[in-house]
């Protein structure tokens, strides 16, 4: 058992475990009565979750995006139920500023339930209607638990369901989270513009199967990293704009069983306000309720950039491998020492790291695909799973990114000395000469140079079929990269 599920589990049996001399108060549910301790925010049904759950070891609280998130879908969903008659306008007031110290942190500590749960998010829907009602109670005067003014079902969770708020939260929780994701790409992408600029004419080679190609510049190189991650940049912004669309007002099933017909529209129009997001309403309730087309989409956004940091960190522990018998054409600072035995060994351990956190959110699109898959009828169960696994994902790429940036590709230097050697004397540069003296011919100088160590530039001059003015030009390594002089 591992240190964070058997802390997780001591805290279950500690929140679940009532002492002779603790102050509790009791509540009741369809099972029956449980005394709950006095102190806390959360309720009966929180409180069972805490014993049913003791999975992961990491609490709802780990995603402060999904409690920012669902604070304001209750704060949206208190609102309309105003505007609509469904409760008073001093519950609604006092569910609002309920919600409001919700989204600023000051409660994250009473979400407690593990992130893997059963029920389709049910625990996570009642952790937070239960925190709300309680914290709406004590700012209105009233004692937690003295749900006869604000209840947690008949009040805060009136013309709802988990099953329509949940994924409303999920969806705009993954919002804020893709945003701290574009920030991380778009620095690392700049950082690899500004490396391009400053090496934009430093000559090297090209490879292609590990095997000498044609030359290039360093700048290209890395120009490459930019465009890829500004792709990814797009993709990411795509999968955002995707996930800003909800089933709210759909409650059960997206039937809107007891939910007025006029809330759909009410709610949404608030929680644009209160999000900031252009949030619209599913085209079919029904569809949407069940339908995880989007999570799988913004999982392949992932998997798609985790891709390229994968191939990226790759090419960069290639490059600057050595650094005597390795490529050695760049450096990247040194973090700590490599070996605990080999002195002075230098490991490329930040690109290492990155690799390992591509390999983490491969898995997790595998996790996510096998959740989105195995719903059945109207409802995934499983939808707490696909969650955790992409906010996570999230995070960890954010972080990867940042610490490639910051700790790597800054610090980056070339070796401009052996790229352009390399580029000079490479049996490659036959290419060029395709044109000159035709393919066969070319083969033949390449081959040459190779045997006898020499450049085709040399050997081509000494038989002097080509003369050597115009040698210099097509062979020039900066020309043949598509560099002006």
């Amino acid at each position: 058992m591992t240190a964070a599920i058997a802390t997780h589990m001591a805290y279950a049996k500690t929140a679940s475990t009532i002492t002779d001399d603790q102050p509790v108060r009791i509540e009741q549910d369809c099972i029956g009565k449980i005394p709950v301790p006095a102190n806390v925010y959360w309720g009966i049904h929180t409180q069972r979750a805490i014993e049913n759950f003791p999975i992961s070891g990491t609490p709802v609280s780990h995603h402060p995006e999904l409690i920012k998130a669902y604070a304001l879908i209750k704060q949206a969903c208190a609102r309309a139920n105003a505007d609509l008659g469904g409760i008073t306008h001093a519950q609604a007031k006092l569910i609002d500023e309920a919600c409001r110290d919700i989204f600023s942190g000051k409660f994250d500590d009473q979400f407690p339930v593990d992130v893997l749960q059963g029920g389709a998010g049910t625990s996570t829907n009642m952790n937070m209607n239960e925190v709300i009602a309680n914290r709406a109670l004590e700012l209105g005067g009233f004692r937690k638990g003295d749900y006869a003014t604000i209840h947690p079902n008949d009040t805060v969770n009136k013309s709802q369901s988990t099953n329509d708020t949940y994924p409303a939260a999920c969806r705009l929780a993954l919002i804020f989270a893709l945003r701290d994701l574009h920030r991380s790409a778009q620095a690392l992408s700049r950082s690899f513009l500004a490396l391009s600029h400053r090496t934009a004419r430093l000559v090297k080679l090209g490879r292609t199967q590990l095997q000498d190609a044609v030359p290039m510049t360093f700048g290209q190189e890395f120009g490459a990293f930019h465009t890829v991650l500004e792709n990814d940049l797009h993709a990411i912004n795509e999968a955002t704009e995707n996930l800003a669309v909800v089933n709210l007002g759909g409650t059960a099933i997206g039937t809107g069983i007891c939910a007025d017909a006029r809330f759909r529209a009410c709610v949404t129009k608030h929680l644009r306000y209160v999000s900031g997001i252009g949030i619209t309403d599913a085209n079919d309730a029904i569809a949407a309720t069940s339908d995880m087309g989007d999570f799988v989409d913004t999982s392949s956004t992932l998997k798609r950039l985790a891709v390229h940091l994968g191939k990226i960190a790759n090419d960069i522990r290639l490059l600057t491998s050595g650094p005597q018998a390795g490529l050695a054409e760049i450096h990247i600072p040194a973090r700590q020492a490599g070996s605990s035995i080999m002195p002075g060994k230098i490991n490329p351990v930040i690109p290492e790291c990155v690799n390992q956190s591509v390999f983490t959110v491969m898995g997790m699109d595998t996790t996510v695909a096998f959740a989105a898959e195995a719903g059945q009828l109207q409802l995934n169960a499983f939808e707490p799973v696909i969650i955790h696994s992409l906010l996570d994902g999230i995070m960890i790429l954010a972080h990867a990114m940042d610490t490639l940036r910051t700790n790597c590709v800054d610090g980056i230097t070339v070796n401009a000395r052996a790229g352009q050697q390399r580029a000079e004397n490479s049996a490659s540069l036959a290419t060029s000469l395709n044109s000159y003296v035709g393919y066969e011919e070319a083969v033949r100088l390449a081959k040459t140079a190779l045997a006898e160590q020499r450049s085709v530039h040399d050997i081509a001059v000494e038989e002097g079929h080509i003369r050597k003015e115009i040698l210099d030009d097509v062979l020039d390594p900066l020309k043949l990269a598509r560099i002006d002089r």
